[in-house]
């Protein structure tokens, strides 16, 4: 059953007694951190990418002589993304207030690593750790959440993984992680895949009823 997500006051930190139920967050970047108005149907159309399938996914049916190539287009619809991102509305104050909580914080992204560090150092998002998908396979694939719960030392259900698409939930449930669906636009898409869904970034670290 999805739980519905539960508001507290604007940009206010939460009671001293009143934490979250996780011991650690991470994020998905485009979307859930930072809006890049990357155009997904402009890179489809570009590499001919059939419907029902991620781009990475069919740039690994190409042939291996055709897959540089199609990298680099994605790379360059990425950085024209990195450069003109912004925040999603709530995005910075939450990683604040975690970092006041001494709750950590990760991003897990399908970028590429140098996409993710440019958008990182452009709007100097708080984050202790970035990993790409150089860094371990892209999402659905649990292998890059399970990497940063090692490295904190944490069990996977402690931990919440928010993001605004099906990987990002698919991937939190194949980690065994809290799976936060950000669902601003209010139409639930996604949400029978994630244990949580939440309008905005304020109900993240609302104490659970």
């Amino acid at each position: 059953m999805v739980a519905t997500g539960w508001r507290v006051g604007a940009v206010t930190l939460p009671a001293a007694n009143a934490r979250p139920t996780f011991s650690g967050v991470i994020f998905d970047l485009d979307g859930t951190l930072v809006d890049s108005r990357l155009d997904f149907a402009a890179i489809r159309a570009h590499l001919n990418c059939p419907p029902g399938v991620g781009v990475l996914e069919f740039i690994d049916t190409l042939p291996a002589s055709e897959q540089a190539a199609a990298h680099a287009v994605v790379l360059e619809y990425e950085r024209a993304g990195a450069e003109r991102a912004t925040w999603i509305p709530g995005a910075q104050s939450c990683l604040e207030k975690l970092s006041v909580m001494g709750i950590p914080a990760a991003i897990l992204t399908r970028n590429a690593r140098v996409i993710a560090e440019l958008t990182v150092a452009r709007l100097n998002i708080p984050v202790q750790r970035v990993l790409a998908r150089e860094d371990a396979p892209p999402k659905p694939a649990p292998d890059g959440l399970l990497a940063i719960a090692r490295e904190w030392g944490m069990a996977p259900p402690s931990i919440a993984y928010v993001g605004d698409f099906k990987y990002d939930l698919m991937a939190a449930r194949n980690a065994g992680m809290v799976g936060v669906y950000l669902d601003t636009d209010g139409l639930n898409t996604h949400g029978h895949l994630a244990d949580r869904v939440i309008r905005h970034f304020d109900e993240l670290l609302a104490e659970s009823p």
